[in-house]
């Protein structure tokens, strides 16, 4: 009897000492959850006002939301007395050993972040980088997928790519095409500039503004250079570039202006025999 008046006692000793503990624990525990619901709500529609990526988006949601709750769940512990002091200190050796394990990983995962927050290129957009180029198939948090001109597929790491420079040829409406075309030192300089100006006023697809330039730019070892600069709209980059080649061509042999090719005169003296 005796006994069990001391254990009962015990018991009524425990519940006053860790009721009111565990009650408020339990209190914060579910206001916790309801505030990273809150927050994570938020972050969406943060998120979704800056048009962040959609994969980033649930990644970086999903990530906020398990370091609030493990975070939450080590306050609650330390508020019931539960020691969490080792427990933390094991956490983070193991997550500096995974660190260094996967740091090529994380270098790649931090990139694909970067990519895809500042967005230097989009899907569908054309760039060159790490010495490949292509159509950018799709950004995923580790690489880069492009599609190359012949349809090969090229997974790029994200790290290098973040830390590097690229070229995006999308970006513009507009692009420049430069092109050169040799004449031979006896051909007409002025002919062969109004040949290839008409060529330039014939094609709809060139912009009339920014304007066109044909300009004598260099006296070369077997012809004279011509370089043409004109504007047009990105999709017809090289539609219009290969399609001048052939039309100068065709429009130099109509005029007999000739397109020379490297050559060199070579002058045999007869030696006299003593």
């Amino acid at each position: 009897m005796e006994m069990l008046e001391s254990n009962s006692q015990k018991i009524v000793d425990m519940a006053l000492a860790y009721g009111p503990k565990v009650l408020l624990a339990v209190i914060v525990l579910f206001v916790g959850f309801w505030v990273i619901k809150k927050v994570t709500v938020l972050m969406n529609v943060a998120m979704t006002k800056k048009e962040v990526e959609l994969t980033l988006k649930r990644f970086l949601m999903s990530l906020v939301s398990v370091l609030l709750k493990a975070l939450l769940l080590i306050s609650v512990a330390s508020m019931i007395g539960i020691e969490t002091t080792s427990f933390i200190a094991v956490l983070g050796a193991a997550g500096l050993a995974v660190g260094l394990a996967l740091q090529g990983s994380l270098s790649n995962f931090a990139g694909g972040v970067l990519l895809l927050l500042f967005k230097p290129y989009k899907v569908g957009d054309f760039i060159e980088t790490q010495g490949h180029s292509g159509t950018v198939n799709a950004i995923q948090i580790f690489s880069t997928v492009l599609k190359t001109a012949d349809n090969k597929t090229i997974i790029i790491p994200n790290g290098p790519v973040a830390n590097s420079s690229l070229i995006n040829y999308s970006t513009e409406a507009t692009r420049r095409v430069d092109m050169v075309f040799g004449i031979g030192y006896q051909d007409d300089i002025d002919k062969a500039r109004a040949v290839l100006q008409k060529l330039i006023d014939a094609e709809d697809r060139i912009l009339k503004e920014p304007a066109s330039a044909v300009l004598c730019a260099a006296l070369a070892d077997s012809s004279v250079n011509f370089n043409v600069r004109v504007w047009v709209n990105a999709a017809d980059y090289w539609g219009v570039f290969f399609e001048m080649q052939e039309l100068v061509k065709k429009a130099f042999d109509a005029e007999g202006i000739s397109i020379p090719y490297p050559q060199q005169d070579v002058h045999l003296h007869q030696i006299p025999v003593a």
